[in-house]
């Protein structure tokens, strides 16, 4: 799973995911602005929380590097060494061989930026070292197969969920074009600028501009529904896949945690497809395709009515603290109305919640709870086991919207 922030890494752990990847600031394809955010000063505490866990920590060094960051990489090589990650996330070459020579015991994953869509780059990378390859995601189910058969001596990632890129495995140029440089993608700044509603203009009337019309449904023609292959992952699981692999480092703590609890609970065949997939409908996303994966890739795969995830349930509130059996201090992310009946999520446990009384610290009871407010809300509910989970307990709006 992501780990955006170490918040995010906590709940991901305790929703299921076996590891967390994470990018240090200025080596990452994710340019974070909010939260706990991972860096060279907390890097070491994330991994050892990993540790305490029986989990891991993958670093992530996958911008396209100039030398001025071969030369930031090299001067903060003591502080990861300190760190001591369980394996680096490298797509390029002389990263590569900095951290091959500098951490010769770390192993190292080969990114998908590298796009490896065949046996002979999996060789290549076998034999130089590394540990792992991740997947580019324009493969087929037939062609990953394959791959696994040809080359059964390395572990294999590959992406399963999240959003994906219009550009051939993420090498856009789009965004450093439309902010004239300020917004680089590949530095892990990157605009989304295909997620934006472009309009047509025609030479001789620059004032009036047409709408690119794909179908009735709007103008987003370059903004890609996001993947989910959570149907087919006992097949994946059947030919050998070591490891699957979620994106999302800007996503919300709520979107980790439901999208780790529903890959666990499938890896673990505790989940039918049918429940998985509703409970993913719950977190944001711009629809789901399939993408490459069976072989027909094609229009379908592209999100023309919408660029921005929207998810089926809202998220509401993050539970902070135990004040009795049914009270709980709760940090609100969407407003809570008295009498509202919720969903209560933890690790392990989905049930359903009235709220019967809202209290405010400054304004004593009232009837709403607003986004951002520290309150205490009691519950009633008719299943009262998810409590030992609780403190990694969070809320969300009842049922799909669609």
């Amino acid at each position: 799973m992501p780990a955006g922030s170490i918040e995010k890494m906590k709940y991901a752990f305790q929703y299921g995911a076996d590891a967390c990847y994470l990018g240090l600031k200025d080596f990452s394809l994710r340019a974070l602005r909010k939260g706990e955010l991972i860096d060279e000063t907390n890097l070491k505490s994330a991994v050892e929380l990993a540790n305490s866990l029986n989990k891991k920590v993958y670093c992530t060094f996958n911008i396209f590097a100039y030398d001025d960051d071969i030369k930031n990489l090299e001067e903060k090589v003591d502080i990861i060494k300190e760190a001591s990650p369980h394996a680096f996330i490298i797509s390029d070459f002389g990263v590569y061989r900095i951290i091959k020579k500098n951490f010769p015991n770390i192993d190292i994953h080969i990114s998908t930026q590298t796009n490896i869509l065949n046996s002979e780059t999996v060789k290549f990378w076998r034999d130089m070292g590394a540990s792992r390859v991740i997947l580019a995601r324009e493969l087929s189910f037939k062609q990953i197969e394959k791959i696994r058969k040809e080359v059964p001596d390395i572990e294999i990632e590959m992406f399963v969920h999240g959003a994906q890129c219009m550009a051939y495995s993420g090498r856009c140029l789009l965004s450093d074009y439309m902010t004239e440089g300020k917004r680089k993608a590949n530095l892990g700044n990157c605009a989304q600028a295909c997620r934006w509603s472009y309009k047509l203009l025609e030479e001789t009337r620059p004032d009036e501009p047409y709408e690119i019309i794909e179908n009735d449904k709007g103008t987003h023609i370059m903004s890609t529904k996001d993947l989910c292959l959570v149907k087919y992952i006992k097949d994946l699981k059947d030919i050998g896949i070591d490891s699957f692999k979620v994106e999302g480092r800007t996503k919300s703590l709520y979107y980790v945690s439901a999208v780790a609890k529903t890959y666990r609970k499938v890896i673990d065949g505790k989940w039918d497809f049918d429940f998985a997939f509703s409970e993913l409908k719950k977190a944001g996303n711009r629809g789901y395709t399939e993408g490459f994966f069976l072989g027909d890739n094609n229009s379908s795969s592209y999100s023309y009515d919408i660029s921005k995830g929207l998810a089926g349930a809202d998220f509401l509130g993050v539970f902070l603290g135990k004040i009795s059996d049914s009270e709980y201090k709760i940090l609100i992310k969407n407003k809570i109305c008295l009498n509202d009946e919720i969903e209560i999520i933890t690790p392990n446990f989905e049930v359903v919640a009235k709220v019967v009384k809202i209290l405010h610290e400054k304004k004593g009871e009232v009837d709403v709870a607003n986004t951002n407010d520290e309150v205490v809300i009691e519950f009633n509910c008719k299943d009262w086991q998810w409590i030992k989970e609780a403190e990694y307990a969070l809320a969300r709006t009842l049922g799909i919207k669609e």
